[in-house]
């Protein structure tokens, strides 16, 4: 089979089975260009395979990301009969450890958020109303960007204090409860999204710009980037760049850590947490436990307080 044709039944099989498959199609059809795409799968060479991996020649993570998307479609064109042999070179170095996420702290939250009016002062779809809205389902419901830029009216319960996030990573819907005041402030949203229009009547974004419209995912991070530079939050050395999705780790290292401060069995809550950000596997959640300092002082006073026999959680 051609190379072309292998790939497309590749990518129709991992949609098939509930992938978005977004990544390894985007790598594939890059490496379509790279090679003739008209030849055999079996017509490619190691020297080919080794040429797109390598890159400007250093290893990072996208390098490793090729290596993987090609591992797999070969193993399926293998497994089908499209392939007969590995082209893939056997000493690939493994990838460079990933740098963690960005972590706010409760301080740059809260300065996100009173810097808002001036910020969008003369913003002339996304307002200031909208962001903070934004942001607080980011930081308040662990939601990803979206998630929230695609809830609709009839996602949002506000009798149940609900929120039903349909189709989202993974192609999964799951329900997410929040708590009273983050409630409360999408109630008061919505009563003031009232005056707006409602393009596609209750299936109408939930969040919206000032004409009714959805918000769009470029617009909303280019304005969270100048905010953030504007309260003069810059990252720091060894993590990833600040950016919109770390609100949503944020939400996670803070409420593990204050299931610590609390007393609380975080082993056991660990999972319930996992479900309820969506994650795939509990070790997406779990890295969360080693995030911050502030976090591993409070492990580490458990774990004294354990020692001392004053902890059995």
């Amino acid at each position: 089979m051609r190379l072309h044709d292998a790939i497309e039944q590749y990518i129709l099989a991992r949609r098939g089975l509930g992938s978005r498959c977004r990544t390894q199609s985007d790598v594939l059809r890059h490496f379509l260009k790279c090679v003739d795409s008209k030849v055999g799968c079996d017509d490619i060479s190691r020297e080919q395979v080794r040429a797109f991996l390598a890159g400007d020649g250093r290893l990072t993570r996208t390098r490793a990301l090729k290596y993987s998307v090609l591992a797999g479609f070969y193993r399926y064109a293998i497994s089908r009969g499209y392939a007969t042999r590995w082209p893939l070179p056997d000493n690939e170095p493994k990838k460079p450890p990933q740098a963690p996420p960005y972590v706010y702290s409760r301080e740059e939250v809260r300065c996100l958020l009173d810097s808002l009016d001036l910020h969008h002062k003369r913003a002339l779809q996304l307002d200031a109303d909208t962001m903070r809205t934004l942001i607080l389902l980011l930081y308040g419901a662990g939601l990803r960007a979206g998630e929230a830029r695609h809830l609709t009216l009839v996602d949002v319960d506000l009798t149940t204090a609900v929120l039903t996030i349909r189709r989202s990573k993974f192609y999964k819907t799951r329900l997410v409860p929040v708590g009273p005041q983050l409630a409360g402030v999408l109630a008061d949203y919505a009563r003031r999204r009232a005056v707006r229009a409602f393009p596609d009547g209750t299936n109408s974004s939930f969040l919206a710009n000032r004409d009714g419209t959805p918000l769009a995912k470029e617009t909303v991070q280019q304005s969270f980037r100048f905010l953030r530079r504007r309260v003069g939050i810059h990252g720091t050395a060894g993590c990833l760049p600040p950016s919109l999705h770390s609100l949503r780790h944020s939400f996670a290292v803070h409420r593990v850590t204050s299931w610590y401060r609390e007393g609380a069995d975080v082993q056991r809550l660990l999972p319930v947490l996992s479900t309820y950000l969506g994650h795939a596997r509990l070790s997406d959640t779990q890295v969360y436990l080693t995030m911050t300092p502030e976090l591993l002082q409070e492990a580490s006073l458990r774990l004294e307080r354990y020692a001392r026999g004053g902890d059995h959680a």
